[in-house]
């Protein structure tokens, strides 16, 4: 049984753009796999901006340097 766990920033995932990850998750399980769909679980976590990092930097920072960068 497969479980698979996505973390995602919280910052306005619709109802409808989960439901696409949970099935495409599930989808890819099942074409690369063999895994049987009904026994694949897929959690989806939202984590608070000034809970992730990246680079050692908390995200809006990190991406405000890349906005500079650019």
């Amino acid at each position: 049984m497969p479980y698979v766990n996505i973390k995602i920033t919280r910052e306005g995932a619709t109802a409808e753009q989960k439901a696409a990850l949970i099935k495409g998750v599930t989808d890819l399980l099942v074409t690369v796999l063999d895994k049987n769909p009904a026994t694949t679980v897929v959690v989806i976590d939202e984590v608070a901006l000034e809970d992730w990092g990246v680079g050692g930097l908390p995200v809006d920072e990190y991406r405000r340097k890349a906005r500079e960068k650019s």
